[in-house]
């Protein structure tokens, strides 16, 4: 009968076992990879240290712990080709110094003879040591060879062709040095450096014969864009990864020198017929950089219809720019720019296209640019009538806005923004179309299909240029190459982008119009003042679209805002057009906010409301002639206007911004009236009846009604200190003794109330101003008195266990102490030795921090007392 075991007993058993197959398998692992890397050939491609166990150490060798890892010995071919290296270099320096020192101590034949037989054989030696496996040395005298052939030339020249023109000679010389060397880097294909070394020598020819020709620039470009064709030719089918990465080097070093050459002649041709010849020039690096994209990878087919779009752009816009006056070439060129959108359509592979549609971006990003100066002058240029307000109407919108700009050469300015901006609102009315024929450009690629989608996880396998998979936005989903890329934003978004650009472009452009047509102020005031109207318009129905199209209501909003801040600075000029501009804006504004479908943008457009609102009220203030202090009473009527429309509002979200809106209107009259005592105590006790106001509501009291009590009192006390009252007691204890008993019958019927709220009021009408003036006392009744009374208060806030008196009383009772011992402390420090302050400090400083912990918990003690009193 076979024995069962308990599972307990059967589970432990099959854990160690499974433990010992662990142990086992990481055993022969360790022993495996020690096999590989003594399998390999040493060298720096070999396998990383081994971990031996013990058993699996070579034979020999010491058993090591587990996790050991040995030192690698340093390689031999470092230290080999760090000899070869330096033999070489010296061999190059010997052969230098000998051709330039000891050469005219020689013979002609002497000399032809040793530099021949040395080169010669600097050029022999590598293909014989390749066949005997020495690599490194032969890529040593393969350098050497290379430096001989150098100097070879330069004799030559040197003895045999003195007079010959030095630009010359290089050009044919660096000519056949390259074919030399091409030929020799062909045959020993195993040599790294001497195909690299004939394309840097390729360089030189072309560019040379130009210059020894004394051929124009023109020609001069001619050249180097030939040697960068001929330099992409090797980058896209030589041999070696040397070669090619010399070759595309050489090549963007040599075609951005074409392109310079060709952009500054065309920029500065002298009329349509000067510009075609090197329009032809920029034409050509197109045609030579698209060529290139169309079979380079997928980096350099991006870089390369960048630089075909830009070239092709300055070529053909070139052309009509040169005939064009200075403030309307930019044109030209934009539209050659936006001509290059055709490109989609154009049949060019992917990501050559893509380059050429970010050319044209850049085309088109930069006539936006060049057209912000004017614009930004537009709108910050009002800013000029802040010094003199109401000073008068201008004649014209360009003399209100003090700017020094060139107008004339900023005509183009406008017609840029709008053509732009029509542009991007017709892609947003027909964005379906967009999508469709933008949609090979988006569709992701395989790196082995090149098939669109195909092989991309969750993707279907074939996408037509023209009909997308169901669900595909266009836009979204796979970025490029494979399912490692990042996503691109939603259809929705970037719709909302091209519209969100359309808005403000179209609003840059009216405001430029006005500017460089010069249109009357009056005109101009009203044009802008529309503009707000339209775009606040635009706000309030895009306001409940879906989310993808929110860009669209935001751009209209904040174009808005700046624009009315703009138009309202430029209304200051006259008194008529400020009253009608902020009467406008503040109807306007609060339509809108009226009619807005969402909280935010509602609450955005009654802020600004209550903002022009504030606005003009300081106006009529100015139109009365009143001062600032008297104006401050006035400014308190959009405050008081937005407390009642906060209790009709209830706890409508827009009621909070408003309210708060409000009390900022009411500070800044605070601050007009500090100037003045008198009118101060008035603004302050008529926001102390605001706040009152606003605390009748239950979701405000909290808060509103301790500010109340606070503004009134204060009040109080600016009154009194304006009217130079030295008894201040005979106008405070009226009011805290029936505050006082008016705190007792509340505590009575309510326990639970707050001694703040029963007697913190009426104490503090009393013991803060007393407090004041008797800082300022010289006689002793005042503080003594001060000093019994807060004693007596801080007494019956102990017993009690009331808050609101302890902390108040106790408060007073220091100060008042701290004021009578003032000139003794003074006293006494003046007659202390001057280090003993700092010494007291460092002291004090010690003991607290050793008693750290004791004191915080006595801190946290004293905050829990208080915390429990009423």
């Amino acid at each position: 009968m076979e024995h069962v075991p308990p599972p307990a007993e059967e589970l432990a058993r099959l854990d160690r076992e499974l433990a010992e197959l662990d142990a086992r398998r990481a055993q022969l692992l360790t022993r495996r990879t020690w096999l590989l890397a003594a399998l390999r050939p040493p060298g720096p491609t070999a396998a990383p240290g081994w971990n031996p166990s013990g058993w699996g150490a070579p034979p020999g060798a010491p058993a090591q712990p587990w996790g050991y890892v040995p030192k690698r010995p340093s390689a031999p071919r470092g230290a080999q080709n760090v000899l070869l290296t330096l033999g070489g270099l010296l061999l190059t320096v010997a052969a230098v110094a000998f051709t330039l020192v000891s050469w005219g101590s020689m013979g002609i034949g002497g000399r032809s003879a040793v530099l021949a037989a040395v080169t010669l054989g600097a050029l022999i030696a590598p293909a014989v040591l390749l066949r005997r496996g020495l690599a490194a040395t032969a890529e040593a005298l393969a350098a050497l060879a290379l430096v001989l052939t150098l100097l070879d030339v330069y004799a030559v020249h040197a003895v045999a062709a003195p007079d010959t023109d030095g630009l010359g000679f290089t050009a044919a010389a660096s000519a056949v040095l390259a074919a030399l060397w091409t030929a020799y880097g062909l045959a020993l294909g195993t040599l790294r450096l001497p195909l690299p070394a004939a394309v840097v020598l390729a360089q030189w020819p072309l560019l040379f014969w130009a210059w020894a020709a004394g051929a124009p620039a023109l020609v001069v470009g001619w050249a180097l864009l030939a040697t960068a064709v001929l330099d992409g030719a090797i980058a896209l089918w030589g041999k070696g990864t040397g070669v090619r990465v010399t070759a595309c080097v050489g090549g963007s070093a040599m075609g951005f020198s074409a392109l310079m050459v060709g952009l500054a002649l065309s920029t500065t041709a002298s009329g349509p017929l000067g510009a075609v010849a090197p329009g032809a020039l920029l034409l050509a690096a197109a045609a030579a950089a698209l060529a290139g994209a169309w079979r380079a990878p997928r980096g350099f087919a991006r870089t390369g219809g960048v630089v075909a779009g830009l070239a092709a752009v300055a070529a053909v816009g070139g052309v009509p720019a040169a005939a064009l006056p200075d403030g309307w070439r930019v044109l030209a060129y934009l539209l050659c720019g936006l001509a290059l959108i055709g490109v989609v359509r154009a049949g060019v592979p992917r990501d050559a296209a893509r380059g050429v549609l970010a050319a044209s971006g850049t085309v088109v990003a930069g006539a936006l640019v060049w057209a912000l100066p004017p614009l930004a002058a537009v709108l910050l240029g009002p800013g000029t009538l802040l010094s003199d307000v109401w000073a008068g109407s201008p004649e014209g919108f360009r003399s209100a806005l003090g700017s020094t700009l060139p107008w004339s050469e900023l005509a183009a300015a406008p017609v840029v923004l709008a053509l732009v901006a029509g542009l991007l609102g017709a892609a947003y009315r027909w964005w379906p179309s967009v999508v469709r024929i933008t949609a090979p450009l988006a569709a992701p690629r395989t790196a082995d299909t090149g098939t669109p989608g195909a092989g991309v996880p969750g993707v279907p396998g074939a996408v037509g240029a023209a009909a997308p998979w169901p669900g595909w936005s266009g836009w979204s989903g796979w970025s490029g190459a494979g399912a490692g890329a990042g996503r691109r934003p939603s259809a929705a978004t970037l719709r909302g982008v091209v519209g969100a650009g359309a808005v403000a472009l179209g609003w840059g452009a009216f405001l430029l119009a006005g500017a460089l047509l010069d249109v009357p102020y009056a005109l101009a005031v009203a044009g802008e003042t529309a503009l707000v109207g339209g775009l606040l318009a635009l706000a309030v129905r895009g306001t409940g679209s879906d989310r993808g199209a929110t860009a669209v209501p935001v751009t209209a909003l904040v174009a808005a805002v700046a624009g009315a801040v703009s138009v309202g600075v430029l209304s200051l000029a006259s008194e008529g057009a400020s009253y009608a501009v902020f009467g406008a804006l503040a109807a306007l504004f609060a339509g809108a906010a009226v009619r807005a479908g969402a909280e935010v943008p509602r609450a955005v457009f009654a802020v600004a409301a209550v903002v022009w609102g504030a606005v003009l009220t300081g106006l009529a203030g100015e139109s009365l002639g009143l001062a600032p202090q008297e104006t401050a009473p006035l400014v308190l009527v959009v405050p008081a206007l937005t407390v009642l429309l906060g209790a009709r509002l209830r706890r409508n979200p827009v009621a909070m911004p408003v309210e708060l809106t409000g009390a900022l209107g009411a500070l800044v009259a605070v601050g007009l009236a500090v100037s003045d005592a008198s009118f101060l105590a008035l603004v302050l006790a008529l926001c102390g009846v605001l706040a009152a106001g606003a605390a009748v509501r239950p979701e405000r009291r909290p808060v509103a009604g301790y500010l109340a009590a606070a503004l009134f009192v204060l009040a109080t006390w600016v009154r009194l200190a304006a009217s130079e009252v030295s008894f201040p007691e005979a106008y405070t204890l009226p009011v805290t003794v029936p505050a006082l008993v008016i705190g007792v019958l509340r505590r009575r019927r309510d326990p639970e109330a707050s001694s703040w709220t029963a007697y913190g009021p009426g104490l503090a009408a009393t013991l803060l101003p007393s407090m004041a003036v008797a800082w300022t006392d010289t006689d002793w009744l005042r503080p003594l008195l001060m000093g019994v009374a807060a004693l007596v208060i801080t007494l019956l806030g102990a017993r009690y266990r009331l808050q609101a008196l302890l902390l108040l009383g106790g408060a007073v009772l220091a100060l008042d102490g701290l004021h009578e011992l003032a000139p003794y402390v003074v006293q006494v420090a003046g007659a202390l030795p001057r280090w003993l302050p700092p010494a007291l400090a460092g002291l004090l400083l010690l003991v607290v921090g050793a008693t750290y912990e004791q004191r915080l918990r006595e801190a946290r003690r004293l905050r829990d007392a208080l915390g429990r009193m009423r």
